[in-house]
């Protein structure tokens, strides 16, 4: 096929997906498919075709290495002639002659669901959870209401925005409310920190969710088409797993599948499901939880374009499942294509 793998755009969250979208990129080569690796904010002015731009763009192979700083976006708008057009020159037109796009975007655009409306209105076929799904998934509250609604146990919480006061009991966790990557995550322990982590939270969303601290081990649990793939445990060797113990090699220990009952193991694979039809997923998604000493399993949130680089937890359990990285980037591919 001829595949736009789409990576970068506006978003603290563009070396991350610039990362995902090398591999992503070099294992649908090796799959014989023909390829190439777009940024969504900048695009190009060399090609308007999928075949212009397969034969001026194309590499032999992509590299990209996440960054221990969190992208400057204000930088990252000086480079470009136009800042405020969020998708490229020439993005729209090459992805309408591929056959697909690979959305290998994380955070704000890419995975809130904006995107996945444009791509509708011109018929281009991607990857991944449609627009409904991705507004959901991507805005924490919405998603944690209806969760709740659902039965599904997740921790309290409170939304703030600029200008409330916290009501919240330390120790909290406290995000950006439409974010991701931990970019903006604080966990506070006593009372004199949490109107700056507040304020700190505040520079990547409109609005903060606080919410109760869940005291015990972190999972994930990939759930692809129907099937809830092995649990994996996220042991960071420092701290929480923050943006820098996510991307950089070696911050965290990884175990898949987790060690775990086989009783409590289940019952999250079940939940996941569960958590993947309440908020309209499709095809693929990463779906995270604490669990407590008590046993008790909270879902934290869902994740509808989970991260593809070599550090990366999806994969990972993948491969526990016994699926490689180039079949699993294939098996992807090939759901969209046959939407």
């Amino acid at each position: 096929m001829k595949i736009v793998v789409l990576a970068g755009g506006y978003s603290h969250e563009r070396e991350v997906s610039l990362s995902s979208g090398s591999l992503i990129a070099n294992a649908l080569m090796e799959n014989g498919h023909d390829v190439i690796l777009l940024d969504l904010y900048f695009g190009t002015k060399e090609a308007s075709t999928f075949d212009e731009a397969h034969k001026l763009l194309s590499k032999d192979r992509y590299e990209y290495k996440v960054k221990r700083q969190i992208p400057d976006l204000k930088a990252l708008k000086a480079q470009k002639e136009k800042p405020e057009e969020m998708i490229g020159e020439n993005i729209i037109p090459i992805a309408q002659s591929a056959d697909l796009v690979f959305l290998s975007l994380h955070g704000e655009l890419g995975e809130n669901g904006q995107l996945q409306a444009v791509f509708d209105l011109y018929d281009i076929t991607y990857t991944g959870t449609g627009y409904l799904g991705s507004a959901i998934a991507m805005n924490k509250l919405l998603s944690k209401e209806i969760m709740s609604a659902q039965g599904i146990l997740t921790p309290d919480w409170e939304v703030v925005e600029q200008g409330d006061s916290p009501q919240s009991e330390v120790p909290c966790v406290v995000k950006p409310n439409e974010s991701g990557s931990s970019i903006g995550v604080t966990i506070v322990d006593n009372e004199e920190d949490l109107n700056n982590a507040v304020d700190d939270a505040l520079q990547y969303s409109s609005s903060v969710l606080i919410e109760e601290k869940i005291e015990g081990r972190e999972f994930s649990v990939g759930v692809l088409e129907d099937t809830a793939l092995p649990a994996i445990e996220i042991i960071p060797k420092t701290g929480f797993y923050d943006y820098e113990n996510k991307y950089q090699e070696g911050a965290t220990i990884e175990i898949c599948p987790a060690e775990l009952d086989e009783t409590i193991t289940e019952r999250m694979q079940s939940i996941a499901l569960d958590v993947f039809k309440a908020l309209r997923l499709e095809y693929y998604a990463r779906i995270d939880f604490m669990v407590s000493g008590e046993g008790q399993i909270y879902c934290i949130e869902a994740n509808t374009l989970p991260g593809m680089t070599p550090t990366s937890l999806f994969p990972q359990e993948a491969a526990a499942s016994g699926m490689d990285y180039n079949s699993l980037c294939n098996k992807l591919a090939q759901i969209a294509a046959d939407k």
